[in-house]
């Protein structure tokens, strides 16, 4: 810390972000006379920290114009972004007096918790702030189902019974194969670390190859080859992986019999002994468009090069059936035993690690009774109880969440947002969700608050996120706002402690983290690890003292768990299920293109939308392949409407080789801007897509049928 010759205090403060980013990276904000003058990054005792550019430019959300800066009031009708400025107390008072009505008039469980992923800290959390409050008030009702991975979360503790699956990144060090399946680590980061080690697995002599629909960043910057495949068919690809290994046998027979159960009915559904249909690479590739002898020698190039890392990732999961795709990522990493072995990966499970997490966080004394599907919510608010739901919702609380924005079917939602009789929702922006609430409380940005930032995935390190600067005038976080509507409520345990009194309490209760004033100094703070971490080294090491937390002790490719639900969309060994609007769905017929809706390099989710520096980063552009774009008449640049039975929306096309044929891709998180006809200017994509999971519970944005044409 230094002081400039007027006296004025200056500093360089260490902290992180805490969104929903894939990163828990090293910021370094410099603050002059109480202001940001800029924000940059390092290494810090870890190599692979620095930050990207949404984390630099956080200098630019803390001032941007359109911040919100007092309370608001809605005075136009709901959606047109017609609102008041209103006192604190008066906000307060509203929306204390809300809740207390609705809980007297209806109980509480017609009160609706939307938090969601806005913010991840350890105390500022909105799903434990918010979730503090609510249990205090009663059995309200909120969410289930993560909208990234909850394929990939169901697979792994149906297969193994745990959901921390992953490995610590310098484990990709003793990789000699890295299939990069759905995954897009330049873009999504995935751990600061992730392009670093992958990076120099690649100089090292790593073989990185990528399947997916489309030539992404990640793709362009490791791999050696791209295998383009149609969205929704990875599991066929996979299963005729299977055959040639059985077929062939090359896969491990010892880790099979050692490890697993329900090969055998696993094999016969392969080779085609239960339904008459081997799932060979021709098979395959009729639905995926995988050239068979591609398939076959990526089958042989994984059943070969040992230790290999298939990082299936969680876009794939996010369809019609994902969790067949992750589960047969699952069997396919036993069939080769590269699980629990150093350069291996247990894949198709969620890849978290459970390092950099503390052992306590800001305590939520109940947990939630009533819960609806993250697909369902408009459902719910349409129908409620006569549509099966658990209350008929007449309060929606809103916090951390563009819901219009980022769920799916936003029309639906328009929709479904005039029913409650109150909103309210805290917010950095007047989002397109926030232009639906009643009251519109303005909340605080991480560089205003003091926590602990905990790798996304895990991580061994933790990160101190110091306060840089004290919240702008008239904006408070988000656990003082709860604290204070707790004491209108009456309240009176909320938050008896201050934000560092909790902290010091968290890192306390860890034992990986040192004492709180030294982890404090320190910034960042390195777990320090012998060798990579990874995921059931000690049931594959010592079999017999260490089980898998299944029921039968080992890895379930068949699973009674699911073979008593008799679910045929659930199946007990994992199999292809046709997806619904995939490519073989009768609606092709009218909508023919598959649209997938990847992360933006430029936002996180629908964050950082405005902010000038990253607009600029934005390809908010709709992928389509020549082919496809001669057809329709369509030139690099066009204004093109792409458009199916839920809505319609304008974009500028970018005519590539980069995504295979029949194929579109338009990044998530542009905001919502219908004209007077409901059409979107914005490039919202969720006006496309269904709101309807898969049966493990995915929230299948990545099965949408579109047609698109140039607009007139």
């Amino acid at each position: 810390m230094e002081s400039d010759r007027a006296g004025a205090e200056s500093k360089v403060v260490t902290t992180s972000c805490d969104y929903d980013c894939g990163g828990r990276c090293l910021l370094k904000v410099h603050v002059n006379k109480g202001e940001i003058t800029r924000i940059d990054t390092g290494e810090g005792p870890l190599p692979g920290l620095k930050a990207c550019p949404r984390g630099l430019a956080q200098k630019e959300v803390v001032y941007a114009k359109d911040r919100l800066k007092q309370p608001s009031k809605r005075v136009g009708e709901r959606g047109s972004g017609e609102f008041k400025p209103i006192s604190w107390e008066e906000a307060l008072d509203t929306v204390a007096r809300e809740l207390q009505r609705v809980k007297d008039q209806y109980g509480t469980s017609a009160i609706f918790l939307m938090d969601h992923t806005g913010s991840q800290g350890a105390l500022h959390g909105v799903q434990k702030t918010g979730r503090r409050l609510f249990s205090f008030l009663g059995d309200y009702t909120t969410w289930w189902g993560n909208t990234s991975l909850e394929a990939a979360a169901f697979s792994s503790l149906i297969t193994f019974g745990d959901t921390f699956t992953g490995t610590s990144r310098d484990n990709f060090l003793h990789s000699k194969l890295i299939i990069m399946w759905g995954w897009n680590p330049v873009v999504t980061r995935f751990g600061p670390d992730t392009t670093n080690y992958l990076s120099r697995a690649k100089k090292a002599g790593a073989r990185i190859i990528c399947v997916d629909p489309r030539y992404t960043a990640s793709a362009k910057a490791l791999a050696e080859q791209w295998i383009p495949i149609k969205p929704g068919t990875d599991t066929a690809v996979l299963l005729a992986m299977a055959y040639v290994m059985i077929n062939e046998a090359t896969y491990d027979h010892h880790f099979i019999d050692t490890y697993t159960v329900g090969f055998e009915k696993f094999k016969d559904y392969v080779m085609g002994e239960e339904d008459g249909v081997p799932k060979t690479p021709d098979w395959a590739e009729g639905i995926t468009g995988v050239p068979a002898e591609t398939i076959k020698q990526l089958a042989r190039d994984y059943a070969t090069l040992k230790p290999a890392a298939l990082y299936a990732s969680w876009a794939p999961g996010r369809t019609a059936f994902g969790e067949q795709y992750h589960r047969v990522a699952n069997t396919l990493a036993a069939m080769t035993g590269n699980i629990g072995v150093t350069g291996g990966f247990a894949s198709g499970g969620t890849g978290r690690i459970p390092l950099g997490y503390l052992s306590k966080t800001l305590p939520v004394p109940k947990s939630p009774s009533h819960f609806v599907h993250v697909t369902d919510i408009y459902d719910a608010l349409l129908e409620g109880k006569a549509g099966g739901y658990p209350s008929d919702i007449k309060l929606l609380y809103i916090v951390g969440c563009n819901l219009l924005n980022q769920f799916l079917n936003t029309n639906k939602g328009v929709s479904a947002l005039q029913r409650p009789e109150f909103i309210v929702a805290h917010e950095l922006f007047l989002t397109p969700t926030a232009r639906y609430a009643d009251i519109v409380l303005p909340v605080t940005t991480a560089l205003e608050r003091t926590d602990i930032g905990q790798p996304w995935i895990g991580g061994p390190y933790f990160i101190h996120m110091d306060r840089a600067i004290e919240p702008l005038p008239q904006t408070k976080s988000d656990l003082t706002i709860f604290a204070e509507l707790a004491s209108r409520l009456g309240i009176p345990d909320y938050n008896d402690n201050s934000d560092e009194a909790w902290l010091r309490e968290f890192a306390a209760a860890t034992p990986d983290l040192p004492e709180y004033e030294v982890f404090k100094r320190a910034g960042v703070h390195p777990i320090p690890l012998e060798q990579p971490w990874v995921a059931f080294r000690e049931q594959i090491e010592d079999p017999a003292h260490h089980r898998f937390p299944t029921p039968s002790g080992k890895i379930e490719i068949y699973s009674q768990q699911l073979a008593e639900k008799r679910d045929p969309l659930l199946p007990p060994i994992p199999k292809y299920i046709p997806s619904w609007e995939g490519p073989d769905d009768p609606a092709t017929n009218k909508f023919p293109i598959q649209l997938v809706t990847p992360h933006s390099r430029a936002r996180v989710n629908s964050q950082w939308h405005g902010i000038s520096r990253l607009d600029a980063l934005a390809d908010d552009a709709v992928w389509l392949n020549p082919d496809d774009a001669r057809s329709r008449g369509i030139a690099d640049g066009s204004m093109v409407k792409v458009h199916n039975g839920r809505g319609q929306l304008l974009a500028t096309a970018r005519v590539t080789e980069h995504i295979m044929p029949g194929v579109a891709s338009l990044d998530t998180g542009a905001w919502f801007e219908p004209d007077s006809e409901g059409i979107d200017h914005g490039g919202c994509v969720n006006v496309l897509t269904r709101d309807k999971s898969s049966p493990g519970g995915s929230f299948a944005c990545n099965s949408c049928l579109v047609e698109i044409e140039k607009a007139v």
